[in-house]
């Protein structure tokens, strides 16, 4: 097939996690034989702000780790139909323009022979749902959601069996235990601060547990403001700023442990999300502990694969148990490794949607004539 997926970027991962599985699963899709182009807009606001904060360098580990990667960006006059010529499955993510949404869709109702799918990874849904309805989704084949409770709210919208959960997962390729194991120290967290939908949260189960259990704890992030900083340095945390999330597997194998604080959105509005860092960090063969969250969908063995936390001073607890005990801390990573292995890689997702595409095309084929008497 000739896929095209239009993206926020594939290049930046700039405070947009959306990169790190769409890098993994379009490479997949291309080892599996399949052509694959993405598209994204040029200046966009994640690659602005990369090239800001770090300039054309903040790119290298992108490109040593994705070199098989194809991106383009594009312009507002740039010829649509001719971007998606020769496409035979076009996929359009959640966080571009309402009015490229409309226009992909029109092309689908003028009988454009490819398949158009909306992917949404985000909870706006929830949180902001009149941003969302601004899509004019009306000539768009189905929707792919990165939950369940993402795709009840779509059915909810009226989109019954054309709406198809379809979890992140963790690129395998990349993302994986490292080949020699070295010294470990301490925790470490990467994630972005945010716009206030986890402050309180971070202080319970990751800065005060790591004090109390007397541990050093590394941040990476970025959209860290001025009081965040401030609290940060109470604690005694080391914060080194933006790391390209290529660099994850090897940040992750410098550390003891690494910890899983949800939004409020994936605790309360649309429980049972777990966002990437949960696939990328188990891959990696890090010990994970995390903070409370509903696994619904069963996607984990909690316990085996991770250990929640149901508090702050549960979180304490685990973190003096795993720093004083190796056979836990191996226990983890092997049932975490196991887990993500089986059910949860990019290789797994796009074997997902090759099937969900072929469903759909085969419901689109016309009936089978009877051989003429």
């Amino acid at each position: 097939m000739n896929i095209v997926y239009f993206t926020h970027s594939l290049l930046s991962c700039w405070n947009h996690g959306n990169a790190h599985f769409l890098r993994g699963v379009l490479r997949e899709l291309a080892a599996c034989g399949h052509q694959v182009q993405a598209f994204e807009p040029e200046g966009n606001w994640s690659l602005a702000n990369l090239l800001a904060d770090h300039g054309d360098a903040g790119l290298d580990a992108f490109r040593q780790a994705y070199p098989d990667l194809h991106t383009r960006g594009y312009g507002a006059g740039d010829d649509l139909l001719q971007m998606v010529d020769g496409a035979d499955l076009v996929i359009v993510h959640e966080w571009n323009e309402p009015t490229l949404v409309a226009a992909l869709g029109l092309l689908r109702q003028g009988n454009a022979g490819f398949t158009l799918l909306f992917h949404d990874t985000h909870h706006r849904a929830v949180s902001d749902p009149d941003a969302i309805r601004a899509f004019d989704l009306s000539g768009y084949d189905g929707v792919l959601a990165f939950g369940e409770a993402l795709s009840i709210v779509y059915r909810r919208w009226g989109w019954g069996d054309r709406v198809w959960t379809w979890h992140e997962a963790a690129d395998l390729r990349h993302f994986h235990p490292p080949a020699e194991e070295t010294d470990r120290e301490g925790l470490v967290w990467i994630g972005n601060w945010g716009d206030g939908e986890r402050t309180a949260e971070l202080e319970e189960y990751l800065l005060q547990p790591a004090e109390r259990a007397g541990l050093p704890l590394d941040i990476f992030g970025v959209r860290y403001p001025t009081e965040a900083i401030s609290l940060l340095e109470r604690y005694g945390v080391a914060y080194h700023g933006w790391a390209p999330n290529a660099r994850a597997p090897e940040i992750f194998a410098r550390h003891l442990a690494t910890i899983h604080v949800p939004r409020r959105y994936y605790t309360q509005l649309l429980p049972g999300i777990p966002t990437i860092r949960v696939f990328e960090a188990l891959a990696c063969g890090i010990p994970l502990l995390s903070a409370p969250w509903e696994d619904s969908e069963a996607l984990f063995r909690p316990g085996e694969d991770f250990l929640f936390a149901r508090d702050g001073a549960d979180m304490t607890r685990h973190l003096r148990a795993l720093a004083a005990d190796a056979d836990l801390r191996t226990a983890l990573v092997r049932s975490g490794l196991e887990t993500v292995r089986a059910r949860h890689s990019c290789a797994h997702r796009a074997r997902e949607l090759l099937n969900i595409v072929a469903g759909l095309r085969q419901d689109a084929a016309p009936p089978a004539m009877e051989p003429a008497a």
